[in-house]
């Protein structure tokens, strides 16, 4: 059993051929996949497919790129959205300084509020992060994330970060880039950390695992994920796989 604790089925890649995509990923084991939603249209999105498919579940929040767009009415909508039973996070948030559309201050504050009201509502965070790990890592610790924890999404940092996330109640979520060849960090991480603390996503449509990459990711890869670190840890990948999907279950407080 495979739990792909991040995927984007409500991306426009999909608009064609959903119900295929969905039904390869039940033929592979993947039994529980977590839907994000991080805007308007995608959030909207996503709480349509938790309705239809009683296999998936919602993550909702506001990603950073867009942290400029996002209103009070939004967090509002947001806050009313999560008392649904099936809205298991809230994210994906966190920080972006790759992308230049939102300043780094709104994407902060926006964070912030994020994390206060995944607090609110004792919901895990989904944590965004590309090109600004010292700033996370600070607002988690200001914000006192620890009391809901969460996921550490598609992690890329070293061995240190990944440590001090986990010393915060946060899981290491690693995705394709695990199975690059060139993929120091992530290999180092899925080597070094111990299984009990990591989980496995997709992050589909993007982040295609290897031998597929360059191609439309989707969640019947992630056994890709977890077969390379059952590589790397030199073990059974049955126990990556068992393991990691009783973490997901536990961040995600769905019973198995």
């Amino acid at each position: 059993m495979l739990f792909d604790t991040h995927v984007h089925l409500n991306a426009d890649q999909y608009k064609e051929d959903l119900e295929e995509v969905i039904k390869r990923s039940l033929e592979a084991g993947v039994v529980h996949q977590v839907v994000v939603g991080f805007d308007r249209p995608t959030i909207t999105k996503a709480m349509e497919l938790v309705e239809e498919y009683d296999f998936l579940y919602a993550a909702i929040g506001w990603h950073p790129v867009d942290a400029i767009d996002a209103t009070e009415e939004d967090f509002e909508w947001i806050r009313e959205l999560s008392k649904h039973p099936k809205v298991v996070a809230i994210g994906e948030t966190g920080l972006d300084y790759y992308w230049d559309k939102s300043p780094k201050e709104i994407q902060q504050e926006v964070f912030r509020k994020q994390i206060r009201l995944a607090k609110e509502l004792k919901l895990p965070i989904v944590i965004h992060n590309r090109d600004a790990t010292e700033d996370i890592v600070t607002i988690l610790k200001e914000e006192n994330a620890s009391e809901v924890g969460g996921i550490m999404h598609c992690f890329g940092g070293s061995v240190e970060t990944a440590k001090e996330c986990i010393n915060m109640n946060f899981y290491i979520s690693l995705g394709g880039p695990v199975t690059f060849k060139n993929a120091k960090k992530p290999k180092e991480v899925a080597t070094e950390i111990p299984l009990e603390n990591l989980l496995i996503e997709t992050d589909c449509p993007y982040l295609t695992p290897h031998p597929f990459r360059g191609k439309r990711n989707e969640p019947s890869y992630v056994s890709l994920v977890a077969e390379e670190i059952a590589r790397l840890k030199d073990i059974p990948v049955e126990e990556v796989q068992k393991r990691t999907f009783e973490n997901a279950c536990k961040v995600f407080q769905i019973n198995k």
